[in-house]
């Protein structure tokens, strides 16, 4: 008997799928760009409205925040509908948003649409990687990483854009032409359907590794991994969210700090998909353990070098190690979890990852107010890292892969 197979059904690793990934990473290339953009705009809307840095940064505050919400909530709406909705409205959303920051005269207006940027680009990373965990079986990881990646290509990339054509074009022309930028999403939004996966084929598909079998309830391990996902960010805070404003004390300028920066962004893509690669060969845990404790080696090579080319290089290797820890708490949720929830769990360990990294700028920055150096603050992003390694060894010791090995050790 042959099964019938409809239009928009898509098998497991397939080409179809690989569309959908392709399309999903420049959809999150172009959505994202209200995460990064305000942070090129803040020195000249301090300016036009006389404000100060603390009041200024309340912009991104507000992205962050928004970013937060539309993890939990735009989760919740892709279980329901798919994805196709969530992004084509979060588009409208962006769109509308920078049109409204051209001709808007006030800044508590701009702080609103900050929020409903940050909202929208939150469509474009959770539920995206949700989405496309489905259509993969035997390369989830590496697919799942590439669509992940996206925003750290876009961190890298929108400030140096929008720094170039602001040589040409004041901020608020800037806002205009990006919001008519925004349109050319539609059409790729067009292309991708709510499909439907194939899982009589999906299922026939071996996995590289043995499958860890976790002894926990569903919400232990959706607590473990959001508690996992504020330590480690609240780590990972320290040098993405400080790194330029370290450059600049240090005496090396803003161009050297949104250089490094850029390094740390750009090697954290490379470190997404290498790590999504290495998670269909050992598995989502046993990875989150390894970047988990890359990430923390890393970060102590922070306290003894402070060079303009110690940074360079250090911040290569931190942004090598990483990357994959994000995407790897994704993966989990889709391996261990009910699919049918998994937009609105994915959403809320990322939400959680949002907490950690608001939580670690803020803390970075008032423990430089009392010491006057970062040394300290990079002292309590690796004890942030600790507590996020012992949660997912403690994830590891409650599988039977660590019961495994203990029996072996006895015998």
């Amino acid at each position: 008997m042959i099964n019938s197979v409809k239009p928009n059904l898509i098998v497991s690793d397939s080409r179809g799928a690989w569309f959908r990934a392709t399309i999903l990473f420049i959809l999150a290339l172009i959505g994202t760009v209200g995460m990064w953009s305000v942070v090129v705009f803040i020195p000249d809307i301090e300016k036009e409205f006389g404000l100060d840095r603390g009041t200024s940064s309340l912009l991104y505050a507000f992205t962050m925040i928004g970013f937060g919400f539309g993890t939990v909530l735009i989760g919740k709406v892709y279980d329901k509908f798919g994805i196709k909705k969530p992004i084509l409205l979060a588009t409208f959303v962006l769109i509308t948003s920078y049109y409204f920051y051209s001709i808007f005269p006030f800044y508590w207006q701009f702080l609103i649409l900050q929020f409903f940027m940050g909202f929208a680009a939150s469509a474009f990373f959770g539920p995206a990687m949700a989405d496309i965990s489905n259509f993969f079986n035997k390369q989830r990881g590496f697919a799942l990483s590439i669509v992940a990646s996206a925003n750290y290509v876009a961190g890298a990339t929108w400030p140096l854009l929008i720094g170039y054509f602001l040589t040409f074009i004041d901020w608020r022309a800037a806002h205009f032409w990006i919001s008519m930028c925004l349109f050319i999403m539609i059409p790729l939004i067009l292309l991708l359907k709510n499909a439907s996966v194939d899982e009589s084929k999906s299922h026939d598909m071996k996995q590289r590794y043995k499958d860890i079998r976790l002894d926990l309830s569903n919400n232990q391990i959706q607590v473990l991994l959001m508690l996992a996902g504020i330590c480690c960010c609240v780590a990972m805070a320290m040098p993405q969210v400080h790194m330029v404003a370290l450059c600049v004390d240090n005496g090396f300028g803003l161009q050297v700090g949104t250089e490094i920066l850029a390094v740390m962004l750009y090697s954290g893509m490379i470190s997404r998909i290498v790590f999504g690669m290495i998670s269909d060969r050992i598995g989502p845990v046993l990875t989150l353990l390894l970047g988990s404790f890359l990430q923390m080696v890393s970060l102590t090579f922070f306290l003894p070098f402070s060079s303009e080319i110690s940074l360079y290089v250090v911040s290569l290797m931190f942004g090598l190690s990483q990357g994959g820890i994000v995407p790897a708490y994704a993966i989990i949720i889709r391996k261990y979890l009910p699919i049918k929830e998994a937009g609105l769990r994915v959403g809320l360990v990322i939400g959680a990852t949002i907490v950690g990294m608001s939580l670690g700028g803020w803390m970075s920055g008032e423990i430089f107010d009392i010491t006057a150096s970062y040394y300290f603050a990079f002292m309590n992003g690796i004890i942030w890292n600790l507590f996020n390694l012992i949660i997912v060894i403690y994830i590891i010791y409650k599988s039977d892969f660590w019961q495994n090995r203990k029996a072996i050790s006895i015998g």
